[in-house]
């Protein structure tokens, strides 16, 4: 592939996965180069908002469940192990800023079968964390508000009905309504630890490792929800108003907060929480109960809303996108493709988003048991991070810092397909029926 453009400086502590740019009308099939509205300050609050997530809500409970103190290593781990991934995705992004993502580099670098692939995992797979997240948020609501599954049910259909209307008006509306609900959650979050911290008992680390490393290993694929969301986050590259200098920025930023957030929230709930870490069904409830009484209770249920609110911006901004670029690039209809271009509102891929997440959220909501679901979505993430990092490994120059990273990424990759296990059934499925789509694609349009 011919390259073009002026080598590009480090930025703020990321490595420079590349010397060089592509120019995209090189690239046949992808736009011409133009950037959106996103600054430094809307980008990070998208970023914290698509990695911290949801996962503060139930993942310190159900990793505690797998692994007792031993969660707090599993979430160390990944905390590490994400500094690569991050760096590799931002780097990517950095360079090629197009709303395809994940999938624009896998078909810069390995061609259209991939992207498809990569394509279908992402916008057809991880929509079913969407109703995961959703009835998380609801289960906190009737926690505090009261009610029964039902309640949860119809709470959850709203909360993911709301920021599709969001989304509706663009990723510069979304990008600044973020701003507010992450500042709004690290405050929030902030007082809900420091009035827990205190309460702590040493105690409650021993026995350290009570179901031995298997259990950190489950925790490692518990967690995987919690900090998925870098490969994500790379469709919206191109919204930024200079993604050279401030996707490395907010890349490095959010990186920081969501480590330092789950760190946090993990070790209290241990040290607070002791046995009964593993049994709750809202851990942050019930830290807010020992610390500050019933009547922090709101308090929790504001953390929530805010919580889903942000996941569902991001995630429907990338979603959106993408749905638009398959349809650009042909992996989708034509029509879906409008709003592909950066700066674009893409509201056909975002309708078509909602109908996939919806069809999911029949038999999630129906089933109301998270863990399954969650080890399904982790392991679709797991896989579109595997392709993703050794898309890295073509595009990047070789023995460059960036591209080393990307060695490093793609060993922690391979072993997050291991933690996977059978669950990778899932995405393998998804990838058949791509490539199947693609030789159906190819033969209406080849000569009789």
């Amino acid at each position: 592939m011919t390259r073009s453009g002026p080598p590009i400086p480090h930025a703020h502590g990321l490595p420079d996965a590349s010397a060089v740019t592509v120019s995209p009308a090189q690239a046949p099939g992808l736009p011409a180069a133009s950037h959106g509205h996103l600054g430094l300050a809307g980008g990070t609050a998208l970023y914290v908002a698509a990695v911290l997530g949801t996962g503060i809500l139930v993942l310190p409970a159900l990793a505690a469940a797998a692994a007792g103190p031993g969660a707090i290593i599993a979430v160390a781990a990944l905390a590490v192990v994400s500094i690569p991934l991050a760096a590799t995705f931002a780097a990517l992004a950095r360079r090629h800023p197009d709303a395809g993502g994940v999938a624009t580099f896998a078909r810069r670098a390995f061609g259209p079968t991939t992207a498809r692939v990569i394509s279908y995992w992402f916008f057809f797979g991880t929509p079913i964390g969407a109703p995961i997240a959703a009835l998380m948020t609801a289960r906190y609501v009737v926690a505090v508000i009261g009610g029964d599954a039902g309640t949860a049910v119809l709470i959850a259909i709203a909360l993911m009905v709301v920021p599709v209307i969001v989304t509706a008006f663009g990723v510069r509306f979304a990008g600044w309504l973020q701003l507010v609900l992450s500042a709004a959650l690290v405050a929030v979050l902030v007082f809900v630890l420091a009035a827990a911290a205190p309460l702590g008992d040493p105690a409650n680390l021993q026995p350290l490792l009570p179901h031995g490393w298997e259990g950190v290993g489950l925790a490692v694929s518990l967690y995987i929800w919690a900090f998925a969301g870098w490969e994500a986050v790379a469709g919206i590259g191109g919204e930024f108003r200079n993604p050279r200098r401030d996707i490395p920025r907010a890349t490095a930023l959010a990186l920081i907060i969501v480590s330092v957030a789950y760190l946090a929230i993990q070790t209290v709930t241990v040290l607070v929480l002791g046995d009964k870490a593993a049994t709750s069904a809202v851990p942050l409830l019930d830290l807010v109960l020992v610390s500050t009484g019933r009547g922090g209770g709101i308090v929790v249920a504001v953390i929530a809303a805010i919580v889903v609110t942000g996941v569902f911006n991001a995630y429907l901004a990338a979603f959106s996108k993408l749905g638009a670029a398959m349809g650009r690039d042909g992996d989708l209809p034509r029509w879906f493709g409008h709003g592909a271009e950066n700066g674009g509102v893409a509201r056909r891929g975002l309708v078509l988003s909602a109908v996939v997440m919806a069809l999911y959220s029949v038999v999630v909501l129906t089933s109301g048991d998270l863990e399954p679901f969650i080890l399904v979505h982790t392991s679709i993430a797991a896989a579109v991070y595997a392709v993703g990092v050794a898309s890295a490994l073509v595009l990047l120059p070789r023995w460059s810092v960036g591209w080393w990273m990307s060695v490093a990424s793609c060993l922690f990759a391979a072993g997050l397909l291991v933690l996977a296990g059978w669950h990778l059934v899932f995405p393998v499925g998804i990838a058949i029926v791509a490539v199947l789509v693609g030789l159906v694609v190819r033969r209406r349009h080849s000569p009789a």
